[in-house]
């Protein structure tokens, strides 16, 4: 069966704030397995939208500070409001 592919939600340059902890799932070397990259209520940028191949669910790049660019799921981050 063919999941239907999701249409992400959020845009490429949107302000976004993340909902829950993103930890390191092993995709970053220099930090501690396991360990917190970015806490709620954390904001960055949404740099790049792409896909999980498997899921078929969008997958936002999302650039927390300077050098942290981190692949968050929908449920993950929220759009800010207003400025």
């Amino acid at each position: 069966m063919m999941l239907e592919p999701r249409l992400p939600k959020y845009q490429w340059g949107q302000r976004v704030k993340a909902v829950t902890d993103l930890m390191n799932d092993g995709s970053f070397p220099d930090a501690p397995a396991d360990g917190r990259l970015v806490g709620v209520g954390d904001t960055g940028e949404i740099v790049q939208v792409g896909r999980h191949t498997d899921a078929n669910l969008p997958i936002y790049l999302v650039e927390f500070g300077e050098k942290l660019v981190v692949g968050c799921l929908e449920e993950e981050i929220s759009p800010l409001q207003g400025n």
